[in-house]
């Protein structure tokens, strides 16, 4: 009794044919997405571990210049592939003793694991706070002195105009201490740009590295204030302040 079996029709054997298709079309559109997941974030890991990092700032020592909680981007390819240079705006580890040791704060999983993300790609700084950022005002071999009679700062005798520099009123002086210094081989004199409220240099004087700072502990030169965006602006070095200081010279140990 054959005769009356019904037959598949062809519009339901193109259905059951296509739906092998569409689940291998799925799959393929799912290992691609991860393909270019994994892609992105291997391409920002090794942007943010050789060439540019972010930051936030989380103290008033580079006011007005910095604001708390700016984000920055930093250019980590100084000071090995280029040089650092007077005025620029360094990022750098704690050469040791400069912050105090504060116990590290627990996170709640979904936010410590947003910060590890954010952190792998550049976008986060969970360590900001292990890190200073302030602008570098002698390099290796440079005197620095404060201050003159006119309560500037002068290197190798060339007395600065620094308009960056953030004073109290009233205050006449650059630096409300007193101080000289010169710079060793392969370290940095810095100081930021809030001069009355920045722990730098000048008050280090009893750390191991006796306020310089080393060549080693910079992790790089900041060049854009990226958040927030009314605050989008590129940091200038001040080329013209130091223009007639000219280069130190290291003397030998």
């Amino acid at each position: 009794m054959t005769e009356n079996a019904a037959l598949p029709t062809e519009g339901a054997s193109e259905s059951a044919g296509q739906r092998p298709s569409r689940r291998r079309g799925a799959l393929l559109f799912l290992r691609d997405v991860v393909i270019i997941v994994g892609a992105a974030l291997l391409i920002s890991f090794l942007i943010k571990t050789f060439l540019i990092r972010s930051f936030y700032i989380p103290s008033e020592s580079m006011k007005s210049t910095l604001e708390v909680n700016d984000r920055i981007i930093v250019n980590q390819l100084v000071p090995e592939f280029a040089p650092i240079e007077r005025g620029d705006i360094v990022v750098f580890r704690d050469p040791g003793g400069w912050l105090p040791s504060t116990p590290e704060q627990p996170q709640p999983p979904v936010q410590a694991a947003l910060d590890w993300l954010g952190s792998v790609v550049g976008l986060s700084a969970p360590d900001s706070d292990e890190h200073l950022v302030k602008r570098v005002i002698g390099l290796p071999g440079d005197r620095v002195v404060c201050c003159n009679d006119l309560g500037q700062l002068s290197v190798n005798g060339v007395p600065l105009d620094e308009p960056y520099v953030r004073l109290p009123a009233g205050a006449t002086a650059v630096s409300a201490d007193d101080f000289q210094a010169e710079v060793p081989a392969e370290s940095l004199w810095v100081m930021g740009d809030n001069r009355y409220d920045s722990s730098d240099s000048r008050y280090n004087r009893e750390t191991f590295t006796k306020g310089f700072v080393p060549f080693d502990d910079v992790v790089g030169r900041a060049v854009v204030i990226s958040w927030p965006l009314d605050r989008w602006s590129w940091l200038d070095n001040y080329p013209l302040v130091f223009d007639g200081v000219g280069d130190a010279q290291v003397s030998a140990e």
